[in-house]
């Protein structure tokens, strides 16, 4: 195997844009396998269903990286270190303190609450696509402003400042960014934020996300400031591209849209299985973990200060379900791994699913006849992102 053969890095080694990199199906089901990653630092891959749930979930992994290095190949990025409100490496009770309240954000209960608002964008957005007319750029008219929208409505931060979301939220999850790059950006989403923060405080009201951090925790400024800004780029970011694979894999896949055209109030099941296959096709997420202690683990000793990488083309694994490596708008849920697992399972995935739900069924609705405007193999993709996504999508109807 090559060395980009299960890390997202780079992307444009794929047959096709809606398809693994090299390598990476092969190596499913043949246990842990070495590799090197951009920045030269040996480590494991997993990509057993079983195995990623046990990295993901033991204890004998950590998440901190204090005094290690990070996984991509520029030295100085700030993805992965120490930082006030950075709770993606921290473990234990550190990390429960600043994620317990803000779960109560993202409860179910709230994201129903949420539902006609979010439909009211939606609807919105496609007014105006159908207004201009065909053919519009499925990216910049639906996929990227919605998820900007809805979370700055959940933090309770003016929407004029959405522009602002998208262009710092790019910024900020390029693969090789700089550290400067990073905080460059998190400085301007701050300018945004501390005034907002600094009214609710005033106010004294915690009816939205800021106000809850701000009044009804211990919060300091900067680990509130950070875990905003963390919130505002991940909840844009991966929702806006997972839409947009969706509506790709279903031009490609036409049977399969068939399914969701014919049964919409199925949609909840059609998003769990849509997550489930294009995670685990395009290869999802490269989360890094390190060994506390010697880990027996697929048949493979993984030893003490080794480092682990998960890789969620678990997602195919037939440990998961029965032909797993087929999209399948039929199957009923699985407990598949897009958001992770564990304690640092996704915080924003209640909120994930329920804009994914709404976007994907008014979408084809509303335009049932939507399709591409150029072949799909033709389109640009992002290959300097930790989140796979299409730069654009041409589409007619």
């Amino acid at each position: 195997m090559t060395e980009s053969a299960i890390l997202p890095v780079p992307r444009d080694q794929r047959a096709h844009p809606l398809g693994p990199p090299a390598g990476m199906v092969e190596a499913l089901g043949h246990g842990p396998v070495r590799m090197v990653w951009p920045n030269g630092v040996p480590a494991w891959v997993i990509s057993s269903y079983s195995g990623v749930r046990t990295v993901l979930s033991d204890p004998r992994f950590t998440s901190m990286r204090e005094g290690g290095p990070d996984m991509r190949a520029s030295g100085d990025t700030i993805i992965g270190e120490k930082r006030p409100g950075n709770i993606n490496v921290l473990d234990g009770a550190e990390h429960m303190r600043l994620r317990r309240p803000l779960s109560r954000a993202f409860m179910v209960k709230k994201m129903n609450a949420m539902r006609p608002f979010i439909q009211r964008v939606v609807d919105a957005h496609l007014d105006d696509m159908e207004r201009s007319g065909a053919p519009a750029d499925l990216v910049s008219a639906f996929c990227l402003p919605i998820p900007s929208l809805v979370i700055a409505e959940l933090l309770g931060v003016p929407t004029e400042h959405q522009p602002l979301f998208q262009a710092t939220a790019r910024g900020m999850f390029g693969v090789d960014n700089a550290k400067e790059d990073y905080l460059r950006n998190a400085a301007e989403l701050a300018g945004v934020l501390v005034p907002v923060v600094e009214a609710r405080k005033r106010e004294g009201t915690s009816d939205d996300l800021i106000g809850l951090m701000a009044n009804e925790t211990d919060f300091e400024l900067d680990e509130l400031l950070f875990l905003a800004i963390g919130l505002l780029a991940a909840g844009h970011e991966t929702t806006s591209g997972a839409i947009g694979l969706f509506a790709l894999t279903l031009f490609e896949n036409p049977e399969q849209r068939a399914v969701l055209q014919a049964d919409p109030d199925r949609v909840d099941v059609i998003v769990e299985e849509l997550l489930r296959y294009s995670q685990g096709r395009l290869g999802g997420a490269a989360l890094a973990r390190r060994a506390l202690q010697d880990v027996e683990l697929d048949g493979v000793t993984i030893r003490e200060g080794e480092w682990v990488t998960v890789s969620l083309t678990a997602n195919l694994d037939d440990a998961l379900c029965e032909q797993a490596g087929e999209l399948d708008l039929t199957r009923k849920s699985v407990a598949h791994l897009g958001f992770g697992f564990g304690p640092h399972q996704c915080l924003g995935a209640n909120l994930a699913r329920t804009e994914l739900q709404i976007m994907l069924r008014s979408l084809f609705t509303r335009f049932p006849d939507l399709a591409p405007a150029v072949p799909v193999p033709q389109m640009r993709f992002r290959t300097d992102s930790i989140t796979y996504s299409a730069v654009e999508i041409p589409v007619v109807w």
